[in-house]
């Protein structure tokens, strides 16, 4: 992968038409591009229009979508910009109607999205906001889901709108697709997630590797970005809810519910420093 604030694509399967290429923008986000066969992209969060521009140019695509997956700023802060030349579909959740800058197309869970001879299926993912989705391709031998602010590599969402059950939900939802599916997430929080993770699981052998990887990655200044869920059941915490260790340390009672030691995980990652 090139250096950070270059866009770089993800390795294609061998005959693999699609590419997915990462675009780093604001201080920590991530913008995707998924380029079809013909050279047509939609781009996945678009937070920040240069950067955008520049990796389609680059690439040598032309945007045709947006596809947002929630309504925060660092989101969608170049949707307008990026789309009023127009033709470009602007897709978000049907409930971000109102929030969601320069929306033309407002989608319901399990509905197709489509670029050139790309298809994606959307999952609402309440939790970090209500109107959350994420997108899952599964083509050409890829699978990837772009889950926004809800999945990050080790870690999830603050909930700034949904509930712990909400969101505990929608990470069960996000495991329900195939182990291999790559986890493209918005924001670069991998080091620090992995610190809360190793302490709450020292004895986590799968996070100490993980966080060996990410330090090399981010030395190197490359993205962290993609694990798989198959990697994410063995480090994320937050999908880690059954872990005697991670209950005791945080005095979980063996008897509580998956939801409430969710809930105990995420109310201790948010006074974690």
């Amino acid at each position: 992968m090139p250096a950070m604030g270059a866009a770089s694509t993800a390795a294609s399967e061998p005959g693999s038409a699609m590419r997915l290429v990462v675009v780093p923008c604001l201080k920590d986000n991530y913008a995707y591009l998924v380029i079809s066969a013909g050279g047509e992209a939609a781009v996945v969060d678009a937070s920040e229009a240069g950067p955008v521009r520049e990796a389609l140019e680059r690439e040598g695509a032309m945007l045709r979508s947006i596809w947002s997956t929630h309504h925060h700023w660092d989101h969608v802060g170049a949707n307008e910009e990026l789309a009023k030349h127009g033709g470009v579909e602007v897709v978000g959740h049907a409930s971000d109607r109102n929030r969601l800058p320069g929306m033309t197309r407002a989608v319901e869970a399990g509905e197709k999205v489509e670029i050139g001879d790309v298809v994606a299926t959307t999952l609402h993912i309440p939790g970090h906001t209500l109107g959350a989705i994420a997108y899952f391709i599964d083509q050409d031998g890829q699978r990837a889901v772009f889950t926004g602010d809800t999945l990050f590599c080790a870690g999830c969402g603050r909930l700034f709108e949904g509930s712990p059950a909400q969101m505990h939900a929608s990470l069960s939802r996000l495991l329900s697709l195939p182990h291999d599916t790559r986890v493209y997430c918005g924001h670069e929080y991998t080091v620090n997630n992995l610190l809360f993770a190793a302490a709450l699981e020292p004895s986590n052998d799968a996070i100490a590797r993980a966080r060996t990887r990410a330090a090399e990655l981010r030395q190197r200044r490359e993205p962290t970005v993609a694990t798989t869920l198959a990697e994410e059941r063995q480090v994320n915490p937050f999908l880690r809810v059954r872990s005697p260790e991670i209950r005791r340390a945080l005095d979980i009672p063996p008897e509580a519910s998956d939801v409430e030691a969710f809930a105990a995980i995420r109310k201790a990652k948010d006074a974690y420093r």
